[in-house]
């Protein structure tokens, strides 16, 4: 009985030492790769996080932006890391896209998907011009002018995708420019050298008001309540909804401890009142889902990208 009673205790001690196994979780900062790069919609969107994660984790929670080919670089990145819950990612429906294109070999099942935190509509920008100043205007002039109008998007991803369906339903052509993130595309327009572009409420709206870009068209249900002069795409006579919901991934096989604390403390922020007002006030929606309910639904979200995909993949 000593030699059993013994040898369970060795076993047990050899398991709590054994690397991945998450005790008293989180015990250090937890590194947040972001792969966008610095003033876009997903970098402005997990910094919120970051900055309010602290309270109901524990630990700081700090950023590290690695941008590079569609978002794929810092999620190769954050696949290779160590699965012992002390990193995390984010992932949209643009690795989604860049899987089916054949970007990455990277799956959203590469990941273990941790929690669904936002969901963001998506705007037609465009940079200030006489040659139209709504969307009507600008749709006029673009069948005028096929293929003349620069379209800034992340070429293969879900930008990409998005400005084809503009393209497809409202029988236009433009001269498709790529680039890296959101961000890249706005300073784009603001500096002059993008005609138009898929942008969102985080990384746009303040050029809006300094009048250095213009909003066109939403792609949300019912008119944005940041932007309520903007038109839907579905008031111009389309049926687009084009909107990007971001979560939080870890690295495939981190422990169960480890997931399941994150998703609690990420479930607590998207319950915190001053989280949920700053993230609505760059324009985007607190919409949670934990571990099973994000996994179905990014299951079911591949499916439908699948099928949209086809838009772009010639």
């Amino acid at each position: 009985m000593k030699f059993v009673s013994g040898l369970a205790a060795m076993l047990t001690a050899a398991v709590l030492a054994t690397p991945g196994v998450a005790q008293d979780y989180p015990e250090r900062a937890v590194e947040f790769i972001v792969p966008w790069s610095p003033g876009g919609g997903s970098d402005t969107l997990m910094r919120l996080v970051s900055a309010n994660i602290e309270p109901h984790l524990g630990v700081e929670m700090p950023i590290i932006n690695m941008p590079g080919v569609g978002g794929t670089v810092g999620l190769r990145e954050a696949s290779r890391r160590t699965a012992d819950g002390y990193t995390i990612s984010q992932v949209h429906e643009g690795l989604l896209m860049a899987t089916l294109t054949g970007l990455t070999e990277l799956t959203w099942d590469s990941f273990e998907p941790i929690a669904l935190m936002t969901a963001s509509p998506q705007f037609l920008i465009a940079q200030p011009t006489e040659n139209y100043a709504n969307f009507e205007e600008f749709v006029e002039y673009a069948k005028a002018h096929p293929n003349e109008l620069t379209m800034g998007v992340t070429l293969g991803g879900l930008p990409h995708l998005f400005a084809a369906m503009i393209e497809q339903s409202y029988d236009l052509k433009f001269k498709y420019v790529g680039y890296e993130g959101t961000g890249e595309r706005v300073r784009a327009i603001v500096g002059g050298n993008l005609d138009v572009a898929i942008g969102d409420v985080a990384s746009s709206i303040e050029f809006s008001k300094n009048g250095d870009l213009v909003f066109l068209a939403a792609g949300s249900g019912d008119r944005h309540p940041a932007l309520p002069d903007v038109p839907t795409f579905r008031e111009k006579g389309q049926d687009l909804l084009l909107t990007v919901t971001r979560g939080i991934v870890m690295p495939k096989g981190a422990p169960a401890a480890a997931r399941d604390a994150m998703e609690a403390a990420l479930q607590k922020l998207s319950q915190d009142a001053t989280y949920v007002e700053q993230t609505n006030n760059v324009g985007s929606q607190v919409t949670f889902m934990g571990q099973d309910e994000y996994r179905s639904y990014l299951s079911n979200l591949n499916d439908t990208v699948k099928s949209l995909a086809e838009v772009i993949i010639q």
